[in-house]
């Protein structure tokens, strides 16, 4: 289940993070709930995962697939670079975060 949780914890990040974006771009309860609910579900989460897995590796996962998955909302949904380095780079952070799965 740590792993579970682990992966909501990341997808609770992106969503947490894209209220941030939505706060800088629009002042209003949507995005600051947007914010809240997402960062607030994150960190339960992550503390959830914390329960049964190595902090370092759990908090070097959440940190991936937040990084990973912010870069590609912000790809797909605002028009941020869509540059070949910038993809090979977040590939390297998840092949990181998969071969932290692969050896715990």
């Amino acid at each position: 289940m740590g792993w579970i949780f682990l992966v909501c914890a990341g997808i609770f990040e992106v969503v947490g993070v894209t209220g941030l974006n939505l706060i800088l771009r629009n002042k209003n309860a949507f995005s600051f709930a947007v914010f809240v609910l997402g960062l607030g579900s994150s960190f339960t989460f992550l503390s959830l995962a914390m329960q049964t897995l190595p902090m370092g590796t759990a908090y070097a996962i959440w940190t991936g697939i937040g990084t990973v998955g912010s870069g590609l909302v912000g790809i797909l949904f605002y028009g941020e670079s869509k540059s070949i380095a910038r993809i090979i780079f977040m590939a390297m952070v998840l092949s990181a975060a998969i071969g932290l799965k692969l050896i715990s």
